[in-house]
């Protein structure tokens, strides 16, 4: 072997299979038909506030077989179906005050029903080009409140 070079040692271990002698079998112990089930809400809508202009998803997660379909309501009006929902939630993009309110998720299969109902609070950020109320002196320590419109 020249002088620096060095080999790379290699380990030669023979893969092996399990074997099974024929009396036995392996079994999943998994029963592939599940029995059909009326919807459960696995995880519940919670209450949650956003401000203006932000996205926010309402989440939930159901079970049930066959699967639920799910129907979405703000303020007990039906929501049109779209692309913001899915079968984890719904989307709601640049929210705005008029978003607030009670919204329902029903998940509904052919064995029945479930439903379930959080408050969505808004908040009013305001525009953001206000002129500011005081001016900052360089190493002078400042308190400022911040107050918000909450609509719900």
């Amino acid at each position: 072997m020249a002088e620096g070079s060095r080999s790379t040692p290699r380990l030669n271990i023979p893969l092996k299979r399990a074997k099974i002698p024929s009396d036995q079998s392996v079994s999943d112990n998994v029963d592939k038909t599940q029995e059909p089930t009326a919807p459960v809400f696995i995880r519940k809508l919670r209450k949650a506030a956003v401000g203006t202009g932000c996205d926010i998803r309402l989440r939930v997660s159901v079970s049930g077989c066959p699967k639920p379909s799910l129907t979405w309501y703000h303020n007990d009006e039906l929501l049109p179906p779209s692309q913001a929902q899915d079968s984890g939630g719904l989307w709601i993009r640049d929210c705005r005050t008029s978003d607030a309110g009670l919204y329902t998720c029903v998940a509904t299969n052919e064995l029945g029903e479930a439903d379930c109902s959080a408050v969505l609070a808004v908040m009013d950020l305001g525009e953001g080009n206000h002129n500011p109320l005081f001016k900052l002196i360089e190493n002078e320590e400042v308190r400022a409140s911040c107050f918000m419109n909450i609509s719900i």
